[in-house]
């Protein structure tokens, strides 16, 4: 079970983050904003299925975040928990700790945004195009 979402990159991403990295629907970010990696996303949350949500909304599910640029790829492995609404409009967010709000996808992840793949940064430093592909692993 998976769900596609495309995104791009922008000038201000720094991927600096030491605990979460989050895409959003937003158009601009500020050079503060170190843990953004994905803009101007085509898709949120609401828009997963309901099963999809289902399978998330459980500490035993185990999530992977696929992302890829014209040069770079990048997995990274979460779990879902049972307080996950996956509600918000316009964010995802994906965290290594066990902080749960309506924009968080993924507890516990394997990765934040300074550990993310350099090529798959400088891709969206110079706004490429982003693919995210969400799985839930059986």
């Amino acid at each position: 079970m998976e769900f596609k979402i495309k995104s791009k990159g922008h000038r201000n991403v720094s991927s600096l983050h030491k605990s979460t990295f989050e895409i959003t629907k937003d158009t601009e970010i500020g050079p503060t904003a170190d843990c953004i990696i994905g803009v101007d996303m085509d898709d949120s949350m609401t828009d997963f299925p309901d099963d999809f949500k289902e399978k998330i909304a459980d500490s035993n599910t185990r999530i992977a975040v696929i992302l890829d640029t014209p040069n770079g790829h990048d997995e990274i492995i979460g779990f879902g928990h049972e307080d996950l609404t996956l509600t918000h409009p316009t964010d995802i967010v994906c965290r290594t700790s066990d902080f749960t709000c309506p924009r968080t996808l993924m507890i516990k992840s394997s990765k934040a945004a300074r550990d993310l793949n350099l090529d798959l940064i400088n891709d969206l430093k110079n706004e490429e195009e982003l693919k995210i592909t969400i799985k839930i692993l059986e």
